[in-house]
C-alpha cells in the first residue's frame, strides 16, 4: 500500500515537475515573444535627402531670385521669388522668411501674392523700411517696388506694394505703375537705397545692357538721372548700388549686377565696379568689371547692411541663388518636391590693392561656427601623390594652408567615393596660374558638360595658398586666400560619397593647419 501510495505520489510529483517545466518553457517563450515584439528593430539605413544641411532651401516647389534682406527690430526679413505651382509654371510671388543670425530661418509664408489683379505675378524688386514716412503709409512701413508684366501689352513696369504689419503681408498701392515702361523690352529688378548724404531715395534699374539711375523723394514719383552701359555681358539683372569704407579708410561706391560674361570668357555671376557716385551718375575707377564669384551657381546676388552695427560702411553681407538658367530645372531634389538653394551668407569687405585699386573680398559668415560642435585637426600633412583622411562627411567647412616648391596641381578631392572614381576636385594649378573647382567626376546638373570646371586667376609665383571650402549635400563653395576669389557650384554626389583626399601632381605639397568643422543641420 505504501509503495502504491509512494508510486502515485511519484507520479504526482513527476506531473508537477512536468507541468512546472512546461510553464517555465511556455513563460519563457511568452516572455521572449513579448520582448521580441517590443524591442526596437535594427536601425534602418537613414533615407537619403538632397535637402541641404545648413543652406537655405525652398520649403517646397521652387525658389529663385533673392530680394535684398532688411533688418527691423532685431530680425532680418528676407523675401524671395517662389512658385508654389512649380513645375507647372504659373508665375512667381514673394515668399517671406525671418532670421536672427542669418543661418537659421523661419518660414513666414507668402507676403506678396501673384495674380491679385491684371498686372500679373510679382518679379524681382526690393523692399525698404520707410523710417521717415516719406511715402505716407506710416513710419517704418515696409515699401516694396516690384516688377510686374502689366496688362499694358505685357510690358515690364514697376508697381508699389506696402506693408503696415512689419512686413508680414503687403497691399498694392495702385493697379497703375509708379514707373511706366519708357520703351525697352527689359525694364526690371528695381533696387532702392536711401542716400543719407543727399536725403533722397536712389534706384538702379536693369535695362538690357545698361543700368538706369533714378531718384525720388517719396518712393512714388521717380526721376531719371543717368545710365551705365556695358558690353559683352548679356542682359543685366538684379542691380546693386552701395557705399563702403575700404580697409585704408577710403569711402567708395560699388555698382554690381548679375551678368553673363560667357561670351567674353568671364563668369555668369555677379559683376561689379568700384568707383564714385555723385547722386546722379556712377563713375567707375576701372573699365573692366571684377567678379564676386567665379563658379557657375551664384546668380541674382544681393548685398545688404549689417543691421546690428552702428557703422554700416565697414562690411556688408551677401547671398545669391545657387543655380544657373542653363540647367535650372535639372535637379534630383524634385524627387522631394523642391527646387531652390541659396548660397551661404557671406561677409563682404572692400580692400585696397595697389594705386587706387579696390576689390571686394568675401568670407563665410562667422555665425556658421555655431553649427559646429565636432572638428578634426591636422597640423601638417606632406603629400606626393595622394593621402586620404580617415574621416567621412557631407556637411562641413574644410580649411588649409598649402605650400610647395615645384608642382603642377594640388588640392582636395571631396565627396569622394570608396573606389576613388567619383569626386569633386578643388585646388590650384601652379603651372596654369589658376584656382579651380572641377565637378566633372561626380553627378552635376549640366548635362551638356559645358559647365564642369570653374577657374579663376591665381598668382602661383608665391607658392602658397589658403583655401576655405564649404561642403554641403548639393554644393561646394570655395574661398581662395582672403576671399577676393570665390567659386560656388552645385553638385549631386551619391549619398555614400563622403571621402576626403589630399592630392598633389607633379611634385610635393605641404598641407598645414588642416581643420574640418562638421556642421549640424538647420532643418
Amino acid at each position: 500500500m505504501r509503495k502504491k501510495r509512494v508510486f502515485k505520489k511519484g507520479y504526482k510529483i513527476a506531473g508537477i515537475i512536468i507541468i512546472g517545466l512546461w510553464m517555465v518553457i511556455s513563460t519563457g517563450f511568452l516572455i521572449q515573444t513579448f520582448f521580441k515584439t517590443k524591442e526596437v528593430p535594427p536601425e534602418e539605413k537613414e533615407e537619403h535627402s538632397y535637402r541641404a544641411a545648413y543652406h537655405f532651401t525652398a520649403p517646397d516647389h521652387w525658389k529663385n531670385d533673392p530680394q535684398k534682406p532688411v533688418y527691423y527690430e532685431g530680425t532680418y526679413h528676407y523675401y524671395y521669388l517662389y512658385n508654389g505651382d512649380y513645375p507647372d509654371g504659373n508665375g512667381t510671388e514673394w515668399r517671406h522668411s525671418t532670421s536672427k543670425d542669418l543661418v537659421h530661418w523661419k518660414d513666414e509664408g507668402v507676403a506678396i501674392p501673384k495674380y491679385t489683379n491684371e498686372n500679373g505675378d510679382p518679379w524681382s524688386g526690393s523692399v525698404v523700411i520707410d523710417k521717415e514716412n516719406t511715402a505716407g503709409f506710416g513710419k517704418d512701413a515696409f515699401i516694396a517696388v516690384v516688377t510686374q508684366p502689366s496688362k499694358n501689352g505685357q510690358k515690364q513696369e514697376q508697381f508699389l506694394w506696402y506693408s503696415t504689419d512689419k512686413g508680414k503681408s503687403f497691399k498694392p498701392y495702385s493697379e497703375e505703375p509708379v514707373m511706366k515702361n519708357p520703351g525697352p523690352k527689359d525694364f526690371r529688378d528695381p533696387k532702392i537705397i536711401w542716400d543719407d548724404t543727399r536725403r533722397k531715395w536712389v534706384m538702379t534699374m536693369a535695362e538690357g545692357s545698361k543700368i538706369g539711375f533714378y531718384e525720388s523723394d517719396n518712393l512714388k514719383v521717380w526721376r531719371y538721372t543717368s545710365s551705365f552701359s556695358t558690353e559683352n555681358l548679356g542682359v543685366l539683372e538684379c542691380p546693386d548700388l552701395y557705399r563702403m569704407r575700404a580697409d585704408d579708410g577710403t569711402e567708395k561706391w560699388v555698382l554690381g549686377f548679375s551678368a553673363n560674361g560667357k561670351a567674353a570668357g568671364k563668369p555668369n555671376t555677379y559683376a561689379y565696379w568700384v568707383g564714385t557716385f555723385n547722386g546722379k551718375e556712377f563713375i567707375p575707377d576701372q573699365q573692366e568689371p571684377e567678379w564676386l564669384d567665379y563658379g557657375f551657381d551664384w546668380y541674382g546676388g544681393v548685398t545688404f547692411e549689417d543691421g546690428q552695427e552702428r557703422d554700416k560702411l565697414d562690411k556688408r553681407y551677401g547671398l545669391a541663388w545657387m543655380n544657373n538658367w542653363a540647367y535650372a530645372d535639372n535637379t534630383p531634389t524634385m524627387e522631394e518636391d523642391f527646387n531652390g538653394l541659396d548660397s551661404i551668407v557671406r561677409e563682404i569687405e572692400l580692400k585696397h590693392e595697389g594705386e587706387n585699386q579696390y576689390y571686394l573680398s568675401s568670407q563665410p559668415i562667422e555665425a556658421l561656427d555655431e553649427l559646429s560642435k565636432v572638428s578634426n585637426a591636422y597640423e601638417q600633412i606632406k603629400v606626393n601623390g595622394s593621402k586620404t583622411l580617415e574621416l567621412k562627411a557631407d556637411a562641413y567647412q574644410l580649411e588649409a594652408d598649402i605650400s610647395w616648391s615645384d608642382l603642377q596641381h594640388a588640392g582636395f578631392r571631396l565627396r569622394e567615393s570608396a573606389d576613388k572614381k567619383r569626386h569633386v576636385d578643388v585646388g590650384i594649378s601652379s603651372e596654369g596660374n589658376y584656382s579651380f573647382v572641377n565637378r566633372s567626376f561626380t553627378e552635376h546638373p549640366d548635362k551638356s558638360n559645358q559647365y564642369v570646371e570653374s577657374i579663376a586667376p591665381f598668382d602661383a609665383y608665391k607658392k602658397k595658398v589658403h583655401l576655405k571650402i564649404l561642403v554641403d549635400k548639393t554644393s561646394i563653395e570655395v574661398f581662395v586666400d582672403d576671399g577676393k576669389v570665390a567659386h560656388s557650384n552645385l553638385v549631386f554626389p551619391q549619398p555614400d560619397d563622403k571621402g576626403i583626399t589630399l592630392f598633389s601632381e607633379g611634385g610635393k605639397a605641404v598641407f598645414e593647419n588642416v581643420r574640418v568643422k562638421h556642421f549640424d543641420s538647420i532643418n
